[in-house]
């Protein structure tokens, strides 16, 4: 043959050849193991499960003891205002009187520290405003029942607390205030000048000996404790640290003739006594039916939004209807399984995001009475670490690794007529109930970007 014919033929059929392999690939997304008539196996992957969603209000989320002094007040147009009231005992660092006997009391007041992480959420540009009551109700933690009905109890629940939706009493009117611009970064301490006839009547008992003083016990019971309160115009809410400080402050002169100061300190005796109430009011927005009692809305009503957000308990509801039928096919091994959650909220924002995420698993009766774990790991929580997005479009994703759920759900019956809540952490941390982190799900179509992607192999 002509060398000329030949290597052309052979450049003209190498191409040729190569297209009709990638065509034949494109046509099977499987990737074939075994060709044999009697061994034929495959591995496939699968998108397309449906997934109904809602939007849950949580109950019974216990806010005591967290570490964090919570209070202000936030709002924003999908999910409507948020609000933290903060409420603490205080007693005696030092029991002993102590006061110098020469010494008059000059003033009292109220310290707060910001968190170490100097948490803020909402718009920290303008003046906010707190004021000081003092309480008229003596704070008590409560035990939750499953009642008559035996009902479970929610797994967050694991002892006596106080809950985020209980009020004491206090006195309407304030006993201190301050309006501070809230310059977080820079922010060393918020010093509230307090009424100073309550400091006098508590140094004159000091230095009287007076039996009111003689123990923390007996000082709970004259002077029961103070409430922060966020003003209405208030647009963030800060968290400041339980190392909460009342100064009985008072001077006298010395033996050396210098005038000197001191303070006489109450702080928080009992953390555990210490907690948050939060309110919330969603008027105006698509999540306006969902309270404490009507705690469940579908998403199909809210244009497919739906969000998590720590502090007031809301969590988004996943079901898979089909995904147990799937299951059952004897001739299906799950091979790798993850979830796959997007959200439209960016990060780095006034209103931060969830860190990371969890799945609670929720019984027939909506109470989360268990929890996703890590894979093959010791039974810990699996937190769904936020990845960010890019400037091409991604949006910031969650992914969780299903392989243990699906697991479970084909060969024990584990998750039975159970339900998947995506929420904030929970465990190691106090995340869930100290702060308002948010996070709405993105959506397309009407619908949310969740996806439960599975790649399995199918004995044939």
């Amino acid at each position: 043959m002509n060398q000329f014919l030949k290597r052309s033929i052979t450049f003209f059929a190498l191409p040729v050849f190569i297209l009709i392999i990638a065509g034949a690939c494109d046509k099977d997304m499987s990737v074939m193991l075994d060709n044999t008539a009697t061994n034929n196996v495959g591995v496939s992957f699968i998108d397309s499960f449906t997934v109904n969603t809602s939007t849950v209000q949580l109950n019974n989320m216990p806010s005591a003891g967290t570490g964090s002094v919570l209070v202000g007040k936030a709002a924003d147009s999908r999910f409507g205002e948020v609000k933290s009231t903060s409420y603490f005992r205080i007693g005696f660092s030092s029991i002993a009187n102590d006061i110098p006997e020469a010494a008059v009391f000059d003033s009292l007041n109220l310290v707060l520290r910001p968190t170490t992480n100097r948490y803020y959420f909402g718009d920290t540009t303008k003046v906010q405003r707190i004021s000081v009551h003092q309480l008229d109700q003596v704070l008590e933690s409560k035990t939750l029942t499953g009642g008559i009905q035996n009902t479970a109890l929610p797994i967050y629940v694991t002892g006596a607390s106080i809950f985020n939706d209980q009020t004491f009493d206090y006195n309407p009117v304030s006993i201190g205030a301050a309006s501070f611009a809230p310059r977080v970064r820079a922010l060393d301490s918020l010093n509230i000048r307090l009424d100073a006839s309550i400091g006098q009547n508590f140094f004159d008992l000091i230095k009287a000996n007076d039996l009111r003083v003689s123990s923390n016990e007996n000082f709970r019971d004259y002077f029961k404790g103070l409430v922060l309160v966020p003003d209405e115009e208030n647009t963030a809410v800060l968290a400041f640290n339980d190392t909460v400080q009342v100064k009985i402050n008072y001077s006298y002169t010395g033996t050396d003739g210098f005038r000197r100061s001191g303070s006489k300190i109450l702080s928080l005796v009992d953390r555990s006594l210490q907690f948050n109430h939060i309110a919330y009011d969603r008027e105006g927005t698509v999540f306006e039916p969902l309270t404490a009692v009507n705690r469940e809305m579908q998403t199909s009503t809210t244009s497919g939004l739906t969000y998590v957000q720590s502090g007031t308990g809301v969590v988004a509801k996943l079901d898979f209807p089909s995904l147990k039928e799937f299951l059952q096919d004897e001739n299906i091994s799950i091979n790798k399984a993850e979830l796959v959650i997007e959200t439209s909220s960016p990060a780095n924002t006034m209103y931060p995001i969830p860190g990371s995420l969890m799945l609670f698993v929720a019984n027939h009766e909506g109470v989360p009475t268990s929890f996703i774990p890590t894979p093959f790991g010791t039974g810990t929580v699996q937190q769904a670490a936020f990845a960010g997005g890019n400037q091409a479009g991604r949006n910031g994703r969650y992914t969780f690794n299903m392989i243990l759920y699906m697991k479970n759900l084909k060969s024990t019956g584990t998750y039975d007529n159970t339900s998947l809540y995506l929420s904030s952490v929970f465990p190691g941390t106090a995340s869930t109930f100290s702060t308002f982190n948010t996070a709405f799900i993105a959506v397309e179509n009407a619908r949310p970007k969740i996806k439960l992607n599975i790649l399995y192999t199918k004995f044939r």
